[in-house]
């Protein structure tokens, strides 16, 4: 008889999708996808982090791939039940192929996959020594001359790099190395992370004073360790850092602190990289199989170049470089962009007593942290949430089972509640002559997070100084040329200034591994980050995934890692397995390698 519960629909489903696929029926499994679906693979099927979008895309993927990976044992995940709401029926899964066990998440319309999400979660015969596993630590007994854990550690220390080879080198020591540095430690990846700061967390401590997390705490835990529950809900840059160097300590990272990287070549032949990098005056030469670039989601910062900077009198600052407000009182300052740095160096000064003028050359898109949190963020990064049984783990999977295709669909509602909600608050920017937008299409702060990284300002107070104009304003106009001493804008406006702050963004990651290894294979990996939805800064084609992120790119064994800490965090797992299992010699057939469209 049939059984027409949720878990009845889910389990006959994947029981038919399992037997298709076990005999290789490509068809038969096709015929089980709406044809308006989508299927969001994180390395399991594709050893890629790739969508592929309709019945033709999946059997094309599934005609390449389904020899390699041996699915089979779907199944509702242990301890889930599915749900029906809204004509959607929906359930965490889990699964295995050939080499590794999966988990994942599916939706169901009218009996048939609408979308699907599968991800890699251990390697059969490599698995994290987590919970049972976990390793005894004391060494119970007596033996002559044993070592100790600090012996131990301080050995590997000597050792790598030096008589023994890192497997993967990471170059950048803030949260993304360092997310990456842990879940490879705990593959038994030997790794070495380099930074060029003196200290883990250097890279925070160091920005303007105050800066903090615009993104509340649920959302940014690290992998294994997450904040203590009285951790404030946005923690100061210092307060992070600390953090960051403390978790560097107790994962046990090789971290080489107050340390460059000079260059780097691939050798294809002997298929590993020659690094040179300076620590502590020491040219030393690195030789790992992988070369991991985690310089954040940003590459080097855009320093705009406008006549007359050169007989400019005063100090010029990107906002990278900003110290924060104390020289500065009594001070005229012009600072050029209208995001996040922007907002948040403009109200510092103030605050600090400095004469402070914004200069708004397009429309930035504002949303107010408490709005965020309640309507956008809430059901998933909260304490409502975690009481409600939304570990990080799921939240961070339900996130990502949204394709990106369709994810602005589900954006929108949010952000038109926003703006109804906050519609006097809007007003005010909008008369004080702030120019507004909500993305393209309206989707607000995440999609143009995802589809250009830049754009947008989270409101934690600096747009109040803005409406009353305790911020000056100019906004839709350009910038002609900096003067002795002041800076002239397009519509002939004279900005007396003592300096001027560049909050003028930053270009694309690619343009690290120019500068570290070479403008061609900078230009043979493309653009990263965007999704080619062709909307303000983010040209086609579509891409469905995050360009060169996190995944195989056009050259071998160069990956890219970076992004918010919640990026951080989940898409570390991805990248860590995918560099676990070619240590291990496990075939990783790529499906759907990136093409290049756009070189920077």
């Amino acid at each position: 008889m049939l059984d027409t519960s949720p878990n009845g629909q889910v389990t006959q489903l994947l029981d038919r999708l399992a037997t298709a696929l076990a005999k290789g029926d490509i068809e038969a499994a096709v015929d089980l996808f709406q044809e308006d679906c989508y299927w969001r693979d994180l390395v399991a099927f594709t050893w890629n982090i790739k969508t592929v979008e309709g019945r033709d895309q999946v059997r094309d993927m599934l005609a390449a791939q389904l020899g390699h990976t041996r699915p089979k044992n779907f199944a509702i995940a242990a301890g889930e039940d599915a749900t029906h709401a809204d004509g959607v029926t929906e359930s965490w899964i889990e699964f295995e192929t050939g080499v590794a066990r999966g988990f994942g998440h599916i939706r169901l319309k009218d009996g048939r996959i609408w979308t699907l999400l599968t991800t890699m979660a251990e390697l059969k015969g490599h698995e994290e020594p987590l919970g049972h596993a976990r390793p005894l630590g004391a060494k119970h007994g007596a033996a002559r001359n044993r070592k100790t854990w600090t012996e131990e550690r301080q050995e590997e220390a000597a050792e790598l790099g030096f008589s023994r080879q890192p497997y993967c080198l990471i170059v950048g020591g803030g949260q993304g190395g360092i997310a990456l540095g842990a879940r490879l430690r705990q593959l038994g990846v030997p790794t070495i992370i380099i930074e060029r700061n003196a200290r883990a967390g250097d890279s925070w401590r160091k920005r303007y004073k105050s800066l903090c997390l615009h993104d509340p705490v649920w959302y940014d835990h690290l992998p294994y360790i997450d904040f203590p529950r009285n951790w404030p809900v946005f923690a100061p840059k210092d307060k992070i850092g600390d953090w960051l160097e403390m978790y560097a300590k107790v994962m046990e990272l090789n971290y080489w602190s107050s340390t460059t990287a000079k260059s780097a070549s691939y050798d294809e032949a002997a298929r590993e990289w020659t690094v040179v990098v300076e620590r502590d005056g020491r040219e030393i030469v690195l030789k790992p199989k992988q070369l991991v670039l985690a310089t954040g989601m940003s590459g080097k910062a855009n320093m705009p170049h406008f006549k007359g900077m050169d007989v400019f009198e005063g100090e010029q600052q990107h906002s990278s470089q900003h110290p924060g407000p104390e020289a500065y009182a009594g001070k005229k300052v012009v600072v050029i962009g209208a995001n996040n740095s922007a907002h948040d160096i403009c109200a510092a000064l103030w605050e600090g007593g400095a004469d402070v003028t914004m200069v708004q050359r397009s429309s930035t898109h504002i949303v107010k942290s408490d709005s965020l949190m309640e309507l956008g963020l809430g059901s998933l990064y909260s304490e409502k949430a975690v009481e409600a049984g939304i570990t990080t783990r799921k939240a961070d999977l339900i996130f990502a089972s949204l394709p990106y295709r369709i994810m602005h669909e589900f954006q929108r509602p949010v952000y038109d509640a926003i703006r109804e909600r906050d519609a006097a608050f809007y007003d005010r920017l909008e008369k004080a002559g702030f120019m507004l937008d909500f993305g393209d299409d309206g989707s607000g702060l995440f999609m143009k997070y995802l589809r250009r990284g830049s754009g947008y300002y989270i409101d934690v107070g600096a747009c109040e100084l803005v409406a009353d104009g305790r911020i000056k304003l100019k906004s839709g106009v350009g910038i002609r040329e900096l003067t002795r001493k002041a800076v002239i804008l397009s519509d002939g406006t004279e900005l007396p200034a003592d300096l001027v702050v560049y909050a003028t963004g930053y270009g694309s990651m690619n343009g690290w591994a120019a500068d570290l290894i070479s403008r061609e294979v900078a230009d043979k990996v493309g653009k990263c980050w965007g999704l080619g939805s062709s909307t303000t800064k983010d040209p086609g084609p579509w891409e469905g995934e995050q360009r060169n992120m996190w995944k195989p790119t056009q050259q071998e064994a160069l990956w890219f890692h970076g992004g918010n800490l919640h990026q951080s965090r989940h898409y570390s797992q991805y990248l860590a397995l995918q560099i676990k299992a070619r240590q291990e010699g496990i075939a990783t057939p790529v499906y759907g390698l990136q093409t290049v469209h756009h070189l920077s």
